[in-house]
């Protein structure tokens, strides 16, 4: 090799020993590394995968996909009803049809608006979003709120499905009605009494559609958005009811059943956790005979209304402080009405 002058420039030259050894490319130092990862690192994956599918192909990894996967598709078609109601709602309906329907004053529009959720079916993760919906449209939070309650729980599809699980049994239909539109009702005037608008995710009011703006691309938007919100949190919900389905055994079933308070505060929590779906849960009901019927009515009262899906929904709609107060109550309310209405009827 040789040195230019001035500059230091280093220049090989042709047949310079040293010049071919530099020139030709050598294997790096850590080499045997290379060698042993690549050795090593598609059989540890290959490894963790054949554990991995193993794991899930246990019994206990089969039924949490089927329960969650059954909890997921049975309520995203009432969700999909629910956000595409609520888009409706938003770009279609003018805000003067709320005002001549509902009474202006909340203590009777909450009635009013319990009473519509009997000709208006739908599931309870449909309800969200159409509470949310009506509250925008500037409807009170109240009404609104009464209408989330009894909607999945009194409408036809429910009550047929009750009657239905429940051959001979109409005392239990009627006691479901009851007890469900009671507690909605009181609900909704706890809130007026009770309530707080800090408690409420803030809401921008709308009056549906927007001069200038197509009608069509309204309803995309505000379905676009509400069903991707609450699709999230109804998968959240769904992960957690499977959790709970298959961790809990059967013996605990039969320990609390023989106790009729145990019974209806087991019922009432396994409501919560197992997240059935509205126009399902009479035939749950209905299959855990071991359990008294005013217990079995409390599983189908809380059910529709406070659910682990459900807590989900509210709190990424409206807020945490409010599902968590607003859920809280329902279930007390509801344990209360279906006690009283299913020691008379039942």
């Amino acid at each position: 090799m040789r040195v230019t002058g001035g500059t230091g420039t280093v220049v090989p030259v042709e047949g310079d020993p040293a010049a071919s050894e530099e020139d030709e490319p050598g294997w790096p130092r850590y080499w045997p590394l290379l060698l042993l990862g690549a050795a090593v690192v598609p059989g540890g994956l290959l490894w963790v995968l054949h554990l991995g599918n193993r794991w899930m192909q246990t019994p206990a990894m089969q039924a949490w996909r089927t329960v969650c996967l059954a909890v997921v598709v049975q309520a995203l078609p009432f969700l999909l009803l629910g956000t595409l109601l609520s888009g409706a709602i938003n770009a279609f309906v003018p805000a003067r049809v709320f005002q001549r329907v509902l009474p202006r004053r909340p203590v009777y529009a909450v009635p009013v608006a319990g009473a519509a959720g009997v000709i208006l079916p739908g599931c309870e993760c449909a309800s969200v979003p159409v509470a949310n919906s009506l509250i925008k449209r500037g409807v009170t939070p109240a009404a609104a709120f009464t209408f989330l309650l009894s909607a999945p729980a009194i409408n036809p599809v429910v009550l047929t499905a009750t009657a239905v699980a429940f051959p001979g049994d109409p005392a239990m239909v009627l006691a479901r009605l009851l007890a469900s539109l009671g507690t909605a009702s009181v609900m909704g005037w706890l809130w007026l009494w009770l309530g707080r608008p800090e408690w409420l995710r803030p809401v921008v009011r709308t009056s549906g559609h927007r001069t200038g703006r197509h009608r069509l691309r309204e309803f995309r938007v505000g379905f676009q958005h509400d069903f991707l919100q609450a699709g999230g949190f109804l998968v959240v919900g769904a992960v957690a009811a499977a959790t709970f389905n298959v961790t809990v055994p059967r013996s605990v079933l039969d320990t609390f059943s023989g106790t009729p308070w145990l019974s209806v505060g087991f019922l009432v929590v396994l409501a919560i956790v197992l997240a059935v779906c509205s126009e399902a849960d009479a035939f749950v009901a209905a299959s855990l005979s071991g359990f008294s019927p005013v217990a079995r009515l409390a599983f189908m009262v809380v059910g529709p209304m406070v659910d682990l899906k459900l807590i989900a929904l509210q709190a990424g709609t409206f807020g945490r402080a409010f599902a968590f107060r607003f859920s809280a109550a329902t279930v007390v309310v509801a344990v209360l009405s279906s006690v009283l209405i299913g020691g008379v009827l039942l």
